[in-house]
């Protein structure tokens, strides 16, 4: 599939880390540093636009060596970008460790997935069909 970017950035266009990755690591575009207190959250612009074909979604989801060393993750994960959005892609950072960490420029902040999705058309019913499963909810399998 080939996406249209534009490039504002200071660093070369993401690209799969291995042949079957399939999220592309996106990094911060700053001016400087961004110092991240814990439980602070930050919006890091990338300098990436883009233009989806219909019917596809990017994917923001945070990276997991981040998540596992330092505790940073994504406060809404995963964030959607939708195939009519122009803007600038931004990510909004949260640091869930005790310690400050520090974003600098070019740091691989999180991760694009881009990925297919279906419009549906409600069909209202008064009934749905029965499952094995039926109004099960969290933890219902538990024991």
């Amino acid at each position: 599939m080939n996406v249209k970017v534009i490039n504002k950035s200071t660093h070369a266009l993401p690209e799969y880390e291995t042949p079957q990755s399939a999220g592309l690591d996106l990094r911060a575009n700053l001016d400087e540093p961004v110092t991240l207190n814990s439980l602070e959250r930050a919006l890091i612009p990338t300098g990436l636009f883009i233009e989806l074909p219909s019917g596809y979604e990017a994917q923001i989801r945070p990276r997991s060596g981040l998540a596992i060393k330092h505790g940073i993750s994504l406060v809404n994960s995963p964030g959607t970008i939708d195939a009519d959005y122009r803007g600038e892609i931004k990510v909004i950072v949260i640091n869930l460790s005790k310690e400050p960490f520090v974003i600098n420029n070019g740091e691989r902040i999180c991760q694009m997935v881009i990925a297919k999705h279906e419009r549906i058309e409600w069909q209202q019913s008064e009934t749905l069909n029965e499952t094995a499963r039926g109004a099960g909810g969290f933890g219902h399998t538990g024991v």
